[in-house]
């Protein structure tokens, strides 16, 4: 599992830099939503690779939480930026999801 989180980091790594790219040159009338995903995938890039370096079973757990809810929200909001096409509530779930992934991280750390 260490070395799918480690290539989910640079995965995201990458993302966040290419999405800052065309945030950078591109005429997108929802430059917000990008720059935004962009951050956020530039945020849990370094995470993951902590996690993926941490307890095994309990980073897993974190590590997989927070993928879910940045392919989630990631996706949605690119799927709006791009095409336009709103997907419901799954920007929210994915939202969510990422909120879980640090405050499990934040709780699972102070057990043994």
């Amino acid at each position: 599992m260490q070395r799918l989180w480690i290539s989910a980091a640079g995965v995201s790594g990458l993302l966040a830099v290419g999405l800052s790219a065309i945030d950078a040159h591109a005429e997108l009338d929802a430059r917000a939503m990008v720059q935004s995903v962009a951050m956020l995938l530039g945020w849990h890039a370094p995470a993951l690779i902590g996690l993926a370096l941490w307890n095994r079973r309990q980073g897993n757990l974190v590590a997989g939480v927070l993928v879910a809810g940045l392919v989630l929200f990631s996706g949605a909001v690119l799927v709006r930026a791009f095409a336009g096409v709103s997907l419901g509530p799954v920007a929210p779930i994915g939202g969510t999801m990422m909120m879980a992934g640090w405050a499990l991280l934040a709780v699972l750390a102070w057990r043994r």
